[in-house]
C-alpha cells in the first residue's frame, strides 16, 4: 500500500519522526534486547499504540465555540495531537516494532465530520474523508468500526474505508444475505521485531458493537446483523492462532463494565472484560465506546488463569494508550514475558503540521460554514439549567419538532414533543445566531420520528426519566448541581411538551409525575388516551432503554433535527421565545415548586 505522498509503505513499521524530546514512557521492555547478556535468554520487544472514539476530531478545536478546544481539565483534542505522539514514540523506539490501532466511532461527531456526510457528503464529491486523510498520515495498522461508523449509512461508511490505507475490522458485523463477515474480521500482520529477530506474526481482531442494530436500524436492517461480541471472539480467536497468529490483540468497541444502555434483546454492548475472561488465547484488548480512561487493566482468563491486559484511551484523541510487551522466544514459540499498559496526555505536544496540512482546507471550511448567520435572537437563551428548570431553549426545540410532525402527520390527535438538554454548555447568545450555536444546541445527528403512544405510556415515559433526580424531602437544602445524577449523561433528562405535569422529587422513584394534566386546562390525562409524538430516532430505537417508545413509526422522513432547527431559523429570521416557549413543567415536592 502506499501512504498519501505515494511512497511504499512498509509492513514493518519504521521510524516516523526524526527527532524527539524525552522518552514518552520508559518501559522494561524498552531496551530488553539490547540488554541481552550471554547466558540469558534473548527478549524482543513490542509496542502497540491506540486511539478510540476520535469523533470527527483532527484539529484541537471547538467549532461550537469558534475556538481552540479546552475544558476544565485542559484536555486538547484531535489526531494532529495525537501523531506527534505516535511519532516521537516511533522515533525513541528506533525503528523497534510500533503498531497503530484505533477501537473505533471515527467518522461521526463534530461539525467537520458532519460537514462531509451531510453538506458536502464524499459520496457525492468524491472528496476524500478528512478522518482518512488524517489517519493515513499517520498510518495506522487497523481501524475497528464504531457503532457511529454507521450513522450516515452504508454507502459512505463503505467509501470511508475505501479511502482508508489500512484495514478496517468488524467481525461481528454479519451480512444477512451471505451470511458471511460484512467487513475483513481480523488482519494477521507479520511484524519484524529488529535485526535478526524471528519473525512474530501479530493477529488483531475487530468488534463492532451490536447496538448498531438499534441506534441505526433504518441504515442496517435486513441487510446487517450484529453478533454477540464475546461469542465473536470465541469463534474467530482459535482461528487466528491456528492460521498462524503468535500474539492476538482485539479492538473492540464496546466498554468494559458488562452493562448496556438498551436492555437485554441484543448482545452485550460493554462486554470488553466479559472477553478477556470468557476467550482463551486473548494478549491484550484496546477497547472504547464508553469515554473513559483505563490506562492499564489485568482481567483473569477463567480457563487459562492468564492475565489479559486491557486498556482504553478516553475520547477524542485526549489520550493514547500505549501497550509495551517483553517477548521471549523457546523451540519455535514466541511467549510475552512481561506487558504492561499506559496512557499519554495530548495536551503535552504540540500538533503534527503533516495532519494539520492534509486537513487544513476542510478545516476551513467547516469552519466558514458554522459561522454563518442563520437568524436573530431577541435575547440570551441558555441550556445551562435545562435539566432541572423548564426553559425556552428546549422549547425551541419542541416546537420545530411538533410543527414538522403536525404538517407532515395531518393527524386529530394531539402532537406532543419530546426533547433533552443535549449539551448544558448550549447558548444563543442575543442577537446574531449562527450555525455553530444551533449545531452547540443539538450536537447529535439524530433525525425526527414520530410514534402513538398513549397517555399510560407518556406517565410512564416521564417516570424513567424522573428517576434520575435525587429524593430530596420538604424544606432540604436545595443544590442545583446536585439535583440529579451527575453520572447520567444531560440527554437522558427527557423533557416532554404539549402536556403540563409536575415532578415531585420528595416520592420515591416510579411515583414522581404527581400531576399529568392538558395544558391549560387542569384535565388530568387519562391512561387510554392517545397522542402523536415527536421523538428523535436514538430514543425510538431503544437508545437509553425508555419504555414504550420502541414501536412502528407514524412519521418518519428521514430529516436531521439539527438541520430542522437551522431551517426553522432561517426561515423565521428571528428567535423570539414568545413564539415557542410555553412553560409546562416544574420539580416540586409536596406540590412546592423546588426553584
Amino acid at each position: 500500500m502506499t501512504n498519501p505522498s505515494g511512497t511504499t509503505r512498509r509492513q514493518v513499521l519504521t521510524v516516523a519522526a526524526a527527532a524527539a524530546a524525552a522518552p514518552l514512557v520508559a518501559p522494561a521492555a524498552a531496551s530488553a534486547a539490547e540488554a541481552h547478556r550471554p547466558g540469558t535468554p534473548k527478549t524482543w520487544d513490542l509496542t502497540l499504540l491506540g486511539t478510540s472514539d476520535t469523533h470527527g476530531n483532527v484539529y484541537n478545536w471547538d467549532y461550537y465555540k469558534d475556538a481552540e478546544y479546552d475544558d476544565s481539565a485542559h484536555n486538547d483534542v484531535g489526531l494532529a495531537k495525537v501523531a506527534t505522539l505516535v511519532n516521537r514514540i516511533r522515533a525513541e523506539r528506533r525503528g523497534r516494532a510500533t503498531l497503530v490501532l484505533d477501537a473505533g466511532d471515527t467518522i461521526q461527531g463534530t461539525p467537520l465530520a458532519t460537514y462531509y456526510a451531510k453538506q458536502e457528503p464524499i459520496t457525492s464529491t468524491g472528496e476524500k474523508h478528512p478522518m482518512a486523510r488524517a489517519m493515513n498520515v499517520i498510518e495506522y495498522d487497523a481501524v475497528t468500526l464504531g457503532n457511529h461508523e454507521f450513522n450516515y449509512g452504508l454507502p459512505l461508511l463503505d467509501l470511508w474505508i475505501r479511502q482508508l490505507g489500512f484495514p478496517a475490522l468488524a467481525a461481528n458485523a454479519v451480512n444477512v444475505r451471505t451470511g458471511r463477515p460484512a467487513f475483513a474480521p481480523y488482519v494477521i500482520k507479520k511484524v519484524d521485531l529488529g535485526k535478526g529477530a524471528p519473525t512474530l506474526r501479530v493477529g488483531i481482531l475487530g468488534l463492532t458493537n451490536p447496538g448498531v442494530a438499534i441506534w441505526d436500524k433504518a441504515n442496517v436492517e435486513g441487510k446487517l446483523r450484529f453478533d454477540d461480541m464475546v461469542e465473536t471472539a470465541a469463534k474467530y480467536v482459535p482461528e487466528m492462532r491456528r492460521r498462524g497468529a503468535d500474539l492476538v490483540l482485539i479492538s473492540a468497541h464496546g466498554g468494559d463494565n458488562g452493562t448496556s444502555s438498551y436492555g437485554p434483546e441484543l448482545p452485550n454492548e460493554n462486554p470488553s472484560a466479559l472477553i478477556a475472561e470468557k476467550v482463551s488465547g486473548i494478549d491484550a484488548i484496546l477497547f472504547g465506546h464508553a469515554h473513559n480512561e483505563v490506562p492499564q487493566r489485568f482481567v483473569t482468563n477463567t480457563a487459562t488463569g492468564a492475565q489479559v491486559l486491557l486498556s482504553e484511551p478516553s475520547r477524542w484523541g485526549q489520550r493514547l494508550t500505549r501497550m509495551d510487551f517483553t517477548l521471549s522466544r523457546d523451540r519455535g514459540r514466541w511467549t510475552i514475558t512481561a506487558k504492561q499498559a499506559t496512557t499519554l496526555n495530548t495536551n503535552t505536544v504540540e500538533a503534527d503540521p503533516k495532519v494539520l496540512a492534509a486537513v487544513r482546507a476542510q478545516h476551513n471550511k467547516t469552519v466558514a460554514y458554522v459561522n454563518q448567520v442563520v437568524a436573530t435572537s431577541t435575547e440570551t437563551l441558555s441550556a445551562a439549567e435545562s435539566r432541572y428548570k423548564d426553559t425556552p431553549i428546549l422549547d425551541y426545540i419542541n416546537k420545530v419538532q411538533t410543527d414538522t410532525v403536525a404538517a407532515a402527520v395531518g393527524t386529530a390527535l394531539p402532537v406532543l414533543s419530546i426533547a433533552a438538554p443535549f449539551s448544558r454548555t448550549a447558548v444563543f447568545p442575543a442577537g446574531e445566531v449562527k450555525i455553530k450555536d444551533v449545531a452547540g444546541l443539538y450536537i447529535y445527528d439524530n433525525t425526527l420520528e414520530a410514534v402513538v403512544l398513549t397517555g399510560a405510556e407518556v406517565r410512564a415515559y416521564l417516570e424513567y426519566s424522573a428517576k434520575y433526580f435525587v429524593t430530596l424531602a420538604p424544606g432540604a437544602p436545595v443544590d442545583p448541581a446536585k439535583i440529579s445524577d451527575s453520572s447520567v449523561p444531560d440527554y437522558n433528562y427527557d423533557t416532554i411538551s404539549g402536556v403540563e405535569y409536575d415532578i415531585d422529587i420528595s416520592r420515591p422513584v416510579g411515583q414522581r409525575i404527581t400531576r399529568l394534566v392538558h395544558p391549560g386546562t387542569g384535565t388530568p390525562v387519562s391512561d387510554t388516551e392517545q397522542f402523536v409524538v415527536a421523538v428523535n430516532n436514538y430514543r425510538r430505537s431503544g437508545g437509553g432503554n425508555f419504555p414504550g417508545i420502541v414501536k412502528p413509526q407514524v412519521y418518519n422522513a428521514q430529516q436531521e433535527i439539527r438541520q430542522l432547527l437551522i431551517e426553522w431559523a432561517q426561515a423565521k429570521g428571528s428567535i423570539n421565545p414568545s413564539d415557542f416557549y410555553v412553560p409546562n413543567w416544574k420539580l416540586v415536592r409536596e406540590a412546592v415548586p423546588v426553584f
